[in-house]
């Protein structure tokens, strides 16, 4: 389960990112935060798949 915790906290900071990126709250970072909302979003995804599937018990 902890894998699961740390795909959720991945989810959370893309979540995060994208607002910012994708808003325009603040336009001179905007290219980063959809940068890293993309990041954050492909390590989410892949320790959600590892979670279900390899580190199940």
């Amino acid at each position: 389960m902890t894998i699961l915790k740390w795909a959720l906290i991945f989810l959370l900071i893309s979540i995060v990112a994208g607002v910012l990126g994708f808003t325009g709250i603040s336009a001179a970072s905007a290219d980063i935060a959809r940068f890293l909302f993309y990041v954050f979003v492909v390590i989410f995804l892949v320790l959600l798949i590892l979670g279900l599937t390899i580190f199940r018990a």
